[in-house]
């Protein structure tokens, strides 16, 4: 196909069916998905780089309650919102990284800006928060997080005694150069203990970007996605074993699930600007769009698009 710019992005993965979901929720997820596709889209089309157009899809769904990032996130056991995101650029492998922040209006952002200002990958808790301070980065009250939704599940999650929402919302981008990026960023697990971290923070686990290779965002069972390294996995199928995308993807998707349980979800791009999403559940809010070509938003397993031809 040869490099022809492209941005995909995923708004998480889930377990249920239309009904469940119903017409005006699936409705509200194609517009946000949408909207933060195009997003990143405007970025790629203006010459900016990969780096920059996934921040800004996922800024957008960040700032929308629906997804589970930044406003709209999972609750805590104590009803407090923590939020994790990472940020990778293929072309310099240098990547950013924060856990555990309450205030940051959109983590994204604190991540690209602890690769770019920083000597460190990752910052967490308070010392990442004080970082986002000192650079002027927006802060939120506990208030502008919580959401009725999110705190009627955190009750229900409480009488069970389990914790629920596996979701999280991920972007990946070639750009006009052929330059390769990735970022994730999560709310978490409905009711997970204070100071829990997923996978979406850890480089080579929830997200990973190699100009050479490949880019990838997971989203699904942190725990699970972490144990099995999963990002970094479909780059060395690609790389060691010289699978074709689709392939390794697969080979990822299924990899240890015979030791290693829960859902592991994720999308994937190509130095050839082929995309795979790839996914166990019974639906992942997804979006694709090459260059001026037709924009693809899925949300079922069966809502396939022009995006899958390769050539």
């Amino acid at each position: 196909m040869g490099n022809k710019w492209v941005i995909a992005i995923h708004g998480g993965a889930e377990n249920q069916s239309c009904e469940e979901l119903g017409e005006t929720k699936q409705a509200a997820y194609e517009q946000g998905l949408e909207n933060a596709l195009m997003a990143g889209w405007h970025v790629l089309k203006e010459g900016g780089s990969a780096l920059d157009a996934v921040e800004a899809a996922v800024r957008s769904m960040e700032n929308n309650p629906l997804f589970n990032a930044g406003k709209g996130g999972s609750p805590t056991s104590e009803n407090t919102n923590e939020f994790d995101a990472a940020i990778m650029d293929g072309k310099t492998m240098k990547a950013g990284s924060v856990a555990g922040v309450k205030h940051v209006k959109n983590p994204i952002t604190l991540a690209k800006t602890i690769m770019q200002e920083s000597k460190h990958v990752m910052l967490c808790g308070p010392g990442a928060e004080e970082f986002a301070r000192q650079h002027k980065l927006e802060l939120k009250s506990d208030a502008y997080f919580l959401t009725e939704e999110k705190e009627k599940a955190l009750k229900e999650a409480q009488k069970e005694e389990a914790t629920t929402g596996h979701d999280t919302v991920g972007a990946i981008a070639m750009d006009m150069h052929g330059n390769l990026a990735a970022a994730t960023s999560t709310g978490g697990l409905v009711n997970q203990l204070p100071g829990r971290v997923g996978d979406s923070p850890i480089v080579g686990s929830g997200v990973y970007a190699n100009n050479e290779v490949c880019a990838v965002s997971c989203t699904g069972d942190g725990e699970g996605i972490m144990l099995a390294n999963t990002a970094h996995e479909v780059y060395a199928l690609l790389k060691y074993k010289g699978l074709p995308l689709k392939e390794a993807c697969q080979e990822a998707l299924h990899l240890y699930t015979d030791r290693i349980e829960g859902d592991r979800n994720f999308i994937a791009l190509d130095t050839q600007g082929n995309v795979e999403f790839s996914f166990v559940t019974s639906l992942m809010f997804r979006a694709c769009k090459r260059a001026d070509e037709p924009t693809y938003i899925g949300i079922w397993r069966d809502d396939a698009g022009d995006w899958e031809k390769e050539g």
